[in-house]
């Protein structure tokens, strides 16, 4: 997602990316390149006072219900002059199962899987962090990232099972490029401690979402399902996307970030993404 910025980004800032491996292709695109990584807490040294603005966007580890490298990000931050503002890009399923309700920022927290309480965890030390600096924390609270790379065609083309209409759940997305175009709006204009939903228009249920897909790329419809009985095909992780219900206000990024999204709904998205298809078809 931050790859789709850096152009806009090289144009305004001095850009580096703290990377584990070089990557000539963000040599070419003018990124100065820091190798280190955030599980080793001495790579990290020389990030100290390098920066006036943090984009992080590294998700936590896959276990636990912390986030060590974000904590770990923070401490090296402090070892010198801090920036004056970072942007975190979390996500939304920090707000659990909200039943379909309209949810906005000022909503509790209430991660119902391990892998939210972590996004939680880091939302927490980022705003901690915040408060006891000048720094400018703002956080962007994602849903499902989509773009023409990044479709579940796979999904599609595996016949794996959506619930029924009346069992569904409401999803939200954002296209990448707007992802990104949301974090530029927050380096530029995001308050101190303050929550995002980074959520376009679109008002949707899951299965919807996939029947566009569908339609737009020639494949079958998934099958629908009851919740009655939860299919064995479908791996816990999606099916805890499948469990949560909530559809995303995001007023507060279009007030206060003057934000326009590029792909207001993801029929505009699925509509590039099939036109890309056919080009390079």
């Amino acid at each position: 997602m931050v790859r789709r910025i850096l152009p806009e980004l090289t144009r305004r800032w001095r850009v580096y990316a703290f990377v584990r491996e070089p990557d000539a292709t963000l040599a070419g695109l003018g990124v100065t390149q820091i190798v280190g990584d955030l599980d080793e807490k001495s790579s990290l040294r020389r990030l100290a006072g390098l920066a006036d603005a943090v984009l992080h966007s590294a998700p936590p580890p896959d276990h636990g219900d912390s986030d060590p490298r974000t904590r770990r990000l923070i401490a090296a931050l402090r070892r010198a002059s801090l920036p004056r503002r970072l942007v975190y890009i979390s996500t939304s399923g920090v707000y659990g199962d909200c039943g379909g309700a309209r949810v906005a920022e000022t909503r509790s927290t209430r991660p119902q899987t391990a892998r939210a309480q972590r996004r939680v965890d880091a939302e927490n030390a980022l705003r901690q962090f915040g408060a006891a600096s000048r720094c400018r924390v703002s956080i962007l609270r994602a849903p499902g990232i989509y773009a023409a790379d990044r479709l579940p065609l796979e999904r599609l083309k595996k016949g794996l099972p959506v619930w029924r209409p009346e069992d569904d759940s409401y999803t939200n997305h954002i296209h990448a490029e707007d992802l990104g175009r949301a974090c530029i709006a927050a380096l530029a204009r995001g308050r101190a401690n303050r929550a995002y939903n980074a959520s376009d228009d679109s008002d949707l249920p899951m299965g919807e979402w996939f029947d566009k897909l569908a339609d737009a790329f020639d494949l079958p419809r998934p099958p629908k399902v009851s919740r009655g009985g939860t299919p064995s095909s479908l791996p816990p992780t999606m099916l805890s996307f499948m469990n949560e219900s909530r559809r995303l206000d995001s007023a507060r990024l279009k007030r206060e970030l003057h934000f326009k999204f590029r792909y207001a709904t993801v029929d505009a998205g699925i509509a590039a993404a099939k036109g890309k298809a056919c080009c390079s078809g």
